[in-house]
């Protein structure tokens, strides 16, 4: 379980939802026999009627797709990060680190040949779209699709999810905007990233 304080805790689904969209390179961890497993691979979050899954594909000699069963799945997803110097308050304090982190729990499963072609279709439908050229699924020739032989689709029944926005809500207004001029400041992309969360959170 993620430990949250309750300044940082996140609850709305619909939000929680768009995050993973646009944050869809995740972390998936199984166990095997006591040791975690990971593997770092896009995990797309979809709707079958009343239930929420999450999709994605190993490659077949990736032994973790061995450990899916009964026994319940970790999915992490990361936004922007950055270091908080406490320089940037107008009083004295400790820095800081602000965050967005998502874990979902479940249960995963694989998929049929007909589910992992169907998904590899809207995997690819949602980053190649607006592409000159696109790369799609109906594009590729015969040769090109026989390639999934080589990878394992499954799913993660979605059970239980947990939101962390650790994004200075605790500082007052002044330090606040500080900390977005200042971010926005810093040559790290990540840090201009999160300057932008912060602003857009503060406008809503």
């Amino acid at each position: 379980m993620m430990y949250i304080p309750k300044h940082f805790k996140v609850t709305d689904f619909d939000e929680i939802k768009d995050f993973i969209q646009r944050n869809s390179f995740g972390t998936i961890v199984t166990t095997n026999q006591g040791k975690p497993i990971a593997t770092h691979l896009p995990l797309e979050l979809h709707k079958q009627k009343d239930d929420y899954y999450l999709t994605g594909h190993l490659a077949y000699a990736n032994p973790q797709w061995k450990t899916f069963g009964d026994d319940p799945v970790l999915v992490m997803y990361q936004g922007p990060h950055a270091y908080i110097s406490s320089s940037w308050y107008k009083t004295e304090n400790v820095p800081t680190w602000n965050y967005q982190a998502v874990h979902v729990y479940g249960t995963a499963s694989l998929m049929s040949e007909q589910e992992l072609q169907d998904d590899l279709k809207a995997l690819l439908q949602k980053y190649e779209q607006n592409r000159e050229n696109a790369a799609l699924w109906e594009n590729f020739s015969p040769k090109t699709k026989n390639q999934t032989k080589g990878i394992v689709g499954f799913k993660v029944k979605v059970q239980e999810v947990q939101a962390a926005y650790k994004l200075s809500q605790n500082r007052n207004e002044e330090d606040y905007d500080n900390i977005i001029h200042k971010l926005y400041k810093e040559k790290d992309l990540n840090s201009q990233q999160l300057a932008e969360v912060m602003k857009a959170r503060k406008n809503k």
